[in-house]
């Protein structure tokens, strides 16, 4: 929500909604807020800037009317020229491009590159001083800012999917936002995504985990906050937290960075996504490569032909045995849901099955499933369309919309026809069903869970 007025968003979701409708996908829509940090302003109606080596730049806190001033950044913080002091640098974007402060005039701060790159709208500033990340510019600053308000508002009217909030620093701001989205759409359910991206995060990152829908390694501006030799490591330990804690996670912001401006990837940036998958992120997400870049189309169809071969291999070599998960489950029936999802995976895995399906009405079983990573697809049905595509953010599941029938075997024959004729089963596959739903002569005895084996004929 940095970039672009609320009416071209509204174009964007309308035109997933059409696409979902028309074609019978399942686009999840996720709007990601802008957050408090130092932001600076639009360019002046350019894409970007090129910055090299020596030029100087005045970033300033004035507000211009008109166009703006040659070699002028705006900057959306009032106090930021309090906070500069001479000889401080400025990172931006995570290290894209970084200056050097010269001269403090007033509202103005005027500023040497002594790095040069590529400038974006709305880039994210950070400031060093001695070698040292500047905080206490953000301490007083909120998590969600007035405008990210607004801008969730709008979310929730247009009836979005998720809420990616940006530079959460405790669980108390994901538990703050989930009530308002309750209160306000008491209807629907949205999700919320913990963005980590700043130092805080990270300690209390179980807390914030547990209290979201769903986690972004946010790694552009983690970057700038961390040590550059962290990020890697610090990047396998959310994932692993999250898959432990039943939390989908995506990983994003420079993947194929240098596909902004070129038709052909970095080996260095394939390798970079090949570690994500192979560390078994939920979800990647592109940004800058297919929101401005020369060529989006291309950006998704190498991360999708890399990630495809890379879980292929993944799988070819994944033959020793995995070591067990953490139970997460307290209840009765939580416990008994998540051995039934422990086993199925099993036996799909010993058998070499085909498809695991699965048939929930809350997608819980669903996440358990994903949560084991099995060798196989996962279809899962269910009749709700908010959980149909809150599920399509979890691990190698694909959902369906799909109103159950009266049994268990009348589902099996309904879907499987419905994967058939979508030539993603055919005959003489092995398959693995699982169910939480039960028959209409079964309601009076409680929810009855199960597991099949299947052969197609």
């Amino acid at each position: 929500m940095c970039h672009g007025t609320h009416e071209w968003h509204r174009q964007v979701i309308k035109n997933c909604r059409r696409l979902n409708a028309e074609k019978g996908y399942g686009i999840v829509v996720m709007i990601d807020t802008e957050g408090s940090e130092i932001h600076m302003g639009d360019l002046g109606g350019v894409s970007s800037a090129k910055e090299e080596d020596g030029e100087e730049w005045c970033f300033t806190i004035r507000k211009f009317n008109g166009p703006l001033p040659a070699y002028t950044l705006p900057v959306n913080y009032e106090g930021f020229a309090e906070d500069v002091q001479v000889g401080d640098e400025l990172v931006v974007d995570g290290g894209m491009v970084r200056f050097e402060v010269l001269e403090k005039v007033g509202p103005d701060v005027k500023c040497k590159c002594t790095d040069p790159g590529i400038l974006l709208p709305c880039a994210n500033l950070n400031l060093w001083r001695d070698g040292y990340l500047v905080r206490e510019k953000n301490v007083t600053l909120p998590t969600i800012s007035s405008k990210d308000w607004v801008d969730i508002d709008f979310g929730i009217s247009e009836g979005v999917d998720f809420i990616a909030v940006s530079f959460v620093k405790s669980p108390d701001v994901i538990k703050h936002l989930k009530s308002y989205v309750a209160a306000r759409s008491p209807d629907r359910s949205i999700g919320v995504i913990a963005k980590i991206e700043d130092a805080n995060s990270l300690r209390c990152l179980d807390d914030i985990i547990r209290v979201s829908d769903g986690v972004m390694v946010a790694r552009g501006d983690l970057g700038a906050q961390i040590p550059l030799e962290q990020v890697p490591s610090v990047q396998e330990a959310i994932i692993d937290a999250c898959r432990k804690l039943n939390r989908p996670v995506i990983v994003a912001s420079q993947l194929l960075e240098s596909m902004i401006e070129y038709p052909t990837p970095t080996r260095a940036e394939v390798a970079d996504v090949s570690n994500a998958v192979r560390q078994q992120a939920d979800a990647l997400m592109l940004s800058g490569e297919s929101a401005m870049g020369l060529h989006p189309q291309k950006a998704v169809e190498v991360l999708r032909g890399v990630s495809v071969r890379m879980e292929h291999w993944s799988r070819e070599e994944s033959h020793h045995e995995k070591p067990p998960l953490p139970e997460i489950s307290t209840s009765d029936t939580g416990r008994t849901s998540e051995q039934i999802c422990n086993s199925a995976t099993q036996i799909a895995n010993k058998l070499g099955a085909d498809a695991i399906l699965v048939y929930t009405r809350r997608g819980y079983m669903a996440s358990l499933i994903s949560r084991n990573r099995p060798d196989c697809p996962i279809f899962a049905f269910t009749e709700s369309r908010n959980v149909m595509r809150c599920m399509d953010l979890q691990w190698g599941v694909v959902p369906f919309q799909f109103a159950f029938r009266k049994d268990l075997e009348s589902n099996l024959l309904q879907s499987l026809a419905l994967l058939k004729a979508h030539c993603m089963v055919r005959s003489g596959n092995l398959v693995v069903a699982v169910s939480d739903v039960s028959s209409a002569s079964q309601s009076g005895t409680g929810v009855l869970q199960s597991i099949q084996v299947h052969v197609l004929s």
